[in-house]
């Protein structure tokens, strides 16, 4: 039978007496090795990444709204009648017309008796911005 050394001492038939070198205690004081429960830490982490991913969805879900509103109300402008070519800057107001067509006017709904759709500004890309009865007010008084 071989040598056998009994399991309180560490031998390795490699490296021979090595209980200095190795990263754990080895003897029978030692406290003991316990594993780490990482299913709390990685519950943690999923549960903070899906709401990082999910409030990312929301905010370009709302973008994605935003952006097809400005898309209809400028769909809605440029399909509207009008004789004239608009200028960058300048108020517009978008109308219907008694046969139901839509059509922009300089002209603020004040000032006569049409059925006022919404109000815009044309900016420097050609886009078509709807301006808020607040916005109106400071942006041109004399319309409202």
């Amino acid at each position: 039978m071989k040598n056998e050394k009994p399991d309180n001492i560490v031998f390795s038939d490699q490296e021979g007496y090595n209980a200095s070198l190795l990263p754990y205690a080895t003897n029978v004081g030692a406290p003991t090795i316990k594993t780490e429960d990482v299913v709390a830490w990685k519950t943690r982490g999923i549960h903070q990444v899906n709401k990082e991913f999910e409030n990312k969805f929301n905010e370009l879900k709302q973008h994605y709204k935003n952006l097809m509103e400005e898309y209809e109300w400028n769909d809605m402008v440029y399909n509207a009648k009008f004789s004239f070519e608009p200028v960058i800057g300048e108020i517009y107001h978008l109308y219907t017309a008694d046969d139901g067509h839509h059509f922009l006017s300089l002209i603020g709904p004040t000032e006569w008796n049409k059925e006022h759709i919404a109000t815009f500004k044309l900016n420097s890309d050609k886009k078509w911005i709807k301006l808020e009865p607040n916005e109106r007010v400071t942006q041109n008084s004399k319309f409202w």
